[in-house]
């Protein structure tokens, strides 16, 4: 069961009557998290921009999906996890490479390398080395696609603890 309750642009104030009223305009609705995180304004504008932001990165949308599953298997976001999951098989991503995606790893090397560095920045973030870094070079990415590796992870971690916090789970979100 919900922790926070979900706002809609009636029920919000200030800003995030603001930001909701323009993404329903637009959208015609919103998500359980995008209406629970608008109890703060900063959360939700920071999450938008920062999800934005991720629309340009350059690390391809197959492999961030499959960053975000690895990062969403360690942090235990349901709701997070199904979503990812759900755009990987939108993507053709094969339930074997998902499969490994959650356990951290792909049969493809240069993708192991970035999805193995996914949870590493998420849980020890001081522990990486040059070595790791050379070898992501090595497989043919840029400093910018491995720096977007750091913006998936953060935007996971984000939105995985918000849900976590707020009570929302897939069960909750097929209530709503």
């Amino acid at each position: 069961m919900p922790r926070l309750t979900r706002l809609t642009p009636d029920t919000a104030v200030g800003a995030s009557r603001d930001l909701l009223a323009d993404l329903v305009s637009r959208h015609g609705q919103v998500g359980d998290m995008v209406a629970t995180m608008a109890h703060s304004p900063a959360v939700l504008g920071g999450y938008l921009q920062l999800s934005r932001a991720m629309g340009r990165a350059k690390l391809n949308r197959r492999i961030s999906e499959r960053v975000s599953i690895a990062v969403q298997a360690q942090q235990g976001c349901g709701l997070c996890l199904d979503a990812h999951v759900s755009a990987a098989r939108a993507l053709c991503v094969d339930e074997e490479e998902i499969e490994r995606a959650r356990a951290g790893t792909s049969a493809d090397p240069a993708i192991a390398a970035v999805i193995t560095l996914a949870p590493q920045i998420y849980r020890e973030p001081a522990s990486i080395t040059d070595d790791q870094v050379t070898a992501l070079r090595e497989h043919g990415y840029s400093d910018r696609a491995i720096a977007d590796v750091v913006g998936v992870v953060a935007l996971n971690i984000l939105t995985g603890a918000f849900n976590l916090l707020a009570g929302l789970t897939p069960e909750s979100a097929a209530r709503a």
